[in-house]
């Protein structure tokens, strides 16, 4: 696109983009109440133009408000419930309250609340943020920010060790004798959901195990639950699932479809949520220690606002722990049919005379 000699205005980003001034002026000022589609095309037109360039450099007026923007993707999911806990208790302890906002899974929502908030707030945690790259580094330039389960080149980032935690869950599976296992992915734009997969992925083969990918599904427990039936016809052993939430689903509908869990398939979650351990069996999973993440991206964005500067480029990593619990066990029997079915399996089940040993803790 070329670009315009005189400063750029709303016009020039209007013509690029096809829709009225109006419209722009709107995009910026009121992103509600503008498609999302059109506002989009605005955006893009402006990037390229430089147009937001020029208002970063102008920049909302200077002031402290004592108040830190808290995104999260969604509220509803108890994954958050932690993390929002942590940044909290750590901004009240700093003297500021947070501003909570839920992009609902949608980046063009995640953008417009970063967009409103930018005048009302010193500074963003962003957690789990489904916008792209380049997007958030626009936000960055505007206000200070720490990026939480998502590392970004020059934005300081706190995230948990997801390589690690998917090698233990594979690594436990290929301890119980399972050969193969089952990703059921998360949201496509999830950056977690990429870095655990390549990690099973380049793992499995080192263990002589094949793993399949499903998905992606809905973060959720419907997300889970509308994937069970695929794994229980495909005789599934072992599932890993993008989180608790979808692994529980997967659970729940392995059942109700006559599936015997972990007798027949062993199932494994991320995040450690309650519900992990409420339900029947309780579920093994991958725990990372969300509340002091959320302190800890506070704490260095409380830095930054002092006027500190990133001491390192690389983000800052938290370790995490495998809970092993009732919903993952040996694998008993050989694969069967599928025209045998799951009264086969039960059948083989019971032929071997296993008896499956303790899962392991329940903390």
């Amino acid at each position: 696109m070329e670009q315009p000699k005189n400063p750029v205005t709303i016009y020039h980003v209007a013509k690029a983009a096809g829709v009225a001034p109006s419209t722009v002026s709107r995009t910026f000022a009121r992103p509600g109440r503008v498609n999302a589609d059109t506002a989009e095309r605005v955006r893009r037109a402006a990037e390229e133009l430089g147009y937001r360039a020029n208002q970063i450099r102008q920049g909302p007026p200077t002031r402290r408000t004592k108040l830190l923007g808290v995104l999260v993707s969604d509220v509803s999911n108890p994954f958050y419930s932690q993390l929002i806990r942590g940044t909290q208790q750590a901004a009240n302890e700093l003297g500021y309250e947070i501003v909570l906002s839920d992009s609902r899974e949608s980046p063009t929502r995640e953008r417009a609340a970063l967009e409103r908030l930018i005048p009302v707030v010193e500074g963003f945690v962003i957690g789990s943020s489904r916008m792209p790259d380049s997007a958030l580094r626009t936000i960055a330039k505007q206000r200070p920010m720490v990026s939480v389960n998502r590392a970004l080149v020059d934005v300081p980032s706190v995230i948990s060790d997801n390589p690690g935690g998917a090698r233990k869950a594979l690594e436990l599976l290929h301890e119980l004798g399972h050969e193969e296992v089952y990703y059921v992915a998360g949201p496509e734009a999830s950056w977690q959901d990429g870095v655990r997969f390549r990690e099973l992925r380049d793992r499995g083969p080192e263990l002589g195990m094949a793993v399949h990918r499903i998905g992606p599904v809905l973060p959720t427990f419907e997300g889970g639950l509308s994937v069970s039936r695929t794994l229980a016809e495909r005789h599934a052993s072992a599932v890993i699932g993008f989180n608790d939430l979808v692994a529980v689903g997967v659970l729940h509908g392995l059942i109700r479809s006559g599936v015997s869990v972990p007798d027949q398939v062993s199932v494994i979650g991320f995040d450690d949520i309650l519900t992990s351990r409420l339900v029947l069996p309780p579920l093994t999973t991958v725990a990372a220690p969300l509340r002091q993440m959320g302190a800890t991206s506070v704490n260095n964005l409380a830095a930054l606002l002092n006027g500190a500067r990133p001491q390192a480029s690389t983000p800052l990593v938290m370790p995490v722990r495998l809970r092993v619990r009732g919903s993952t066990g040996p694998r008993l029997f050989k694969r069967v049919s599928p025209a045998r079915g799951t009264g086969a399996m039960l059948a083989a089940t019971k032929a071997a005379g296993a008896v499956r040993p303790g899962a392991g803790s329940l903390s």
